[in-house]
């Protein structure tokens, strides 16, 4: 399926960074990419890969300019993003060379970056590809939850490898800092190590919080719940297709964080009758709670 939508008379407020933009997958990330652009670059090509009835939607919203369910309608791109869950994007690298003809940069919006930096090292020259992770999201997925300033202030990671990627990260860089995100470099490990905490850990926490609680009291139990239930399990409405990959993809360093804060769990266990563990435990997350930035 190919829909292609003749751009006339749009004028760009800024020269666009790319002509043809290239997104494959066009759930909450790759679809507000889309939405974003589309409103900064006018004249710019907007091309997406996704299945038929996503796509559809995407053309309604006028997300996208270009659609279709086969990598072939990147042959033009001059930027890929994959923004598929991890593992589909890690796949997607191999089948770039067969589709796309022309030099091209490749970036990703995945979780989680060793893998994908590894297998990026196998890509023709005439690819240069630098990993990305946007901080931004949201507790519901989809491109129904899609938005074009979902990324305005928020820190957008990259990791790149060798000189040749260096010209193509400070576009990329130029590209997510016009979606209004802020972006900063770091290396895979310590990116995969870093999110191990930052977002993986509290992932799997809620969701297993609300399984629990679930589970114990049921719904009826449930109706009686306050907002600090609501609050501290919001994440527990992700979607598990995508959190299986990030899993799979970073088990030791996750692994490591749920030790953590299994051990911590233990020792407050052991330490309900007396209470001076769990008063520690309290002081120090209300103090490294209000370092949070507002948007956390």
């Amino acid at each position: 399926m190919e829909l292609p939508v003749i751009q006339l008379g749009r004028r760009d407020p800024q020269p666009p960074l790319f002509d043809k933009i290239g997104i494959v997958g066009l759930g909450l990330i790759g679809g507000s990419i889309a939405l974003a652009a589309r409103q900064l670059w006018p004249s710019a090509l907007v091309i997406a890969v996704d299945n038929k009835d996503v796509l559809e939607t995407a053309m309604r919203l006028h997300a996208i300019d270009v659609a279709a369910d086969d990598l072939i309608v990147l042959a033009e791109a001059d930027l890929v993003v994959l923004a598929a869950p991890v593992k589909q994007n890690i796949a997607l690298l191999a089948e770039l060379d067969e589709h796309i003809r022309r030099p091209a940069v490749v970036t990703d919006t995945g979780s989680t970056k060793r893998e994908i930096m590894a297998a990026a090292r196998h890509l023709p020259p005439r690819f240069t590809f630098v990993g990305g992770h946007p901080l931004a999201g949201s507790a519901r997925g989809g491109l129904e939850h899609a938005r074009p300033d979902l990324f305005m202030g928020r820190p957008w990671l990259m990791t790149s490898t060798g000189e040749r990627a260096s010209a193509a990260a400070e576009k990329v860089s130029a590209f997510v800092r016009a979606l209004g995100a802020q972006p900063r470099t770091i290396d895979a490990e310590a990116h995969d190590r870093l999110v191990a905490f930052l977002s993986h850990l509290p992932q799997l926490t809620a969701s297993a919080l609300m399984r629990v609680v679930g589970e114990a009291v049921g719904a009826d139990g449930l109706t009686l719940a306050g907002r600090g239930l609501a609050d501290t399990t919001r994440l527990a409405s992700s979607p598990p297709e995508i959190w299986k990959d990030i899993a799979a993809t970073n088990a030791d360093e996750l692994a490591a964080a749920l030790e953590e804060l299994i051990a911590l769990l233990q020792e407050l266990r052991a330490d309900l009758r007396g209470g001076d563990r769990l008063a520690a435990v309290f002081e120090d997350a209300r103090r490294w709670r209000e370092l949070l930035t507002p948007a956390s």
